[in-house]
């Protein structure tokens, strides 16, 4: 009798363990795409202009962790705006990589650069908003932004 409770346990343990050995190889890992978006993407309606946006953005947004990204850009546009770009001018990437597109409009963006002098763990950047086409290597089908690769400026 004592035994019958335990294995009657059995196959919902063996159940568990199956169900956590197939999703456990996709907890903790970010997509290329998801990564993108978190370090390069803020659309929301509370974008500020303040001075302080990038400190307070890098630290928000992980990149301050270990160590102090030395600079980062935000693109403040709509993410499917963004993901347009993929159907864009194809351009070459800085590293010779041919899946950059160049957006065939300005779109606001604010650059972040380490100031000089900081040091982990007080990370500390200058925040420069500008209005510049943008160029991101894309990946996928369909293809969306996986890297941010530069930002150009718009010719008057």
């Amino acid at each position: 009798m004592a035994l019958e409770k335990p294995l009657a346990l059995f196959p919902l343990l063996v159940l568990v363990l199956l169900v956590l050995e197939w999703v456990q190889p996709t907890v903790g890992r970010e997509s290329a795409a998801k990564k993108f978006q978190r370090q390069h993407m803020d659309s929301s309606d509370s974008f500020s202009s303040s001075p302080t946006y990038c400190n307070e953005m890098m630290k928000r947004r992980n990149m301050t962790k270990g160590h102090c990204k030395p600079v980062n850009t935000f693109v403040h546009e709509p993410l499917v705006n963004v993901q347009a770009v993929c159907t864009q001018e194809n351009v070459t990437c800085k590293n010779g990589q041919t899946n950059c597109y160049q957006s065939k409009s300005s779109m606001h963006i604010t650059d972040c650069r380490l100031t000089r002098g900081s040091k982990y763990p007080d990370c500390r950047y200058q925040t420069t908003v500008k209005e510049r086409y943008i160029i991101v290597a894309c990946e996928g089908n369909p293809s969306v932004p996986v890297h941010f690769d530069a930002s150009v400026e718009v010719s008057t």
